[in-house]
């Protein structure tokens, strides 16, 4: 039996690469398998923080900016505010999407594909969640919002005093589980697990 490469469509012999090796496509180098240590365990877990963090990231105060005696404090959603007043509709949204919603779905989707998975309990939409979670993983540009704070905390830090709050930190902690679990997510396990499943039901 061969799998196709989803890259070049080569048709390949199943690898059973060890943990820690990588199974790549001979023709084009794709990355087919990646086995991980406990990566539902993982990934439940890390969905799960992820969820608790991006309610403060979103509510809490990012950046307060002091000038001329005038001090305000600034939120994921008050930026997403000021764009649309300011009728710039298409960055609004695109911030809004790729920040705040696209992150969220991200997260729900892997923590309740993994939730699925660890309990070894069948569900319908099983499958669908996986593929949305794949695709979403890519439109999900919390990195990209991030470099834009930096960006403006270092043109203003010349003009006006900046303090950092809890919801700058909490960004950044959930920055840090994104990543962690965008890295810790076996697909190739994931999809192995959803097809045994979904042959017991």
């Amino acid at each position: 039996m061969y799998e196709a490469c989803p890259e070049c469509d080569l048709l390949l012999k199943p690898a059973t690469p060890e943990h820690g090796e990588k199974a790549h496509c001979s023709r084009c180098g794709y990355l087919l398998q990646r086995p991980r240590k406990h990566s539902i365990e993982r990934t439940l877990a890390l969905s799960l923080a992820g969820l608790i963090l991006i309610v403060p990231a979103n509510l809490l105060p990012m950046v307060g900016i002091k000038i001329f005696g005038n001090s305000r404090d600034g939120t994921l959603w008050s930026g997403v505010s000021a764009l649309l007043k300011e009728d710039m509709w298409a960055v609004a949204l695109l911030v809004l999407f790729s920040s705040v919603l696209l992150p969220l779905v991200n997260l729900v989707l892997a923590f309740l594909i993994s939730l699925h998975l660890y309990l070894q309990k069948a569900n319908v939409h099983l499958i669908r969640w996986m593929r949305w979670l794949q695709h979403l993983n890519e439109w999900a540009m919390l990195e990209v919002y991030a470099l834009g704070i930096i960006v403006a905390c270092v043109k203003l830090a010349g003009m006006a005093e900046l303090r950092f709050g809890f919801g700058l930190y909490a960004f950044i902690a959930l920055l840090i589980v994104n990543a962690m679990l965008s890295n810790e997510l076996d697909s190739y396990l994931f999809w192995r697990r959803i097809a045994q499943l979904s042959k017991k039901s």
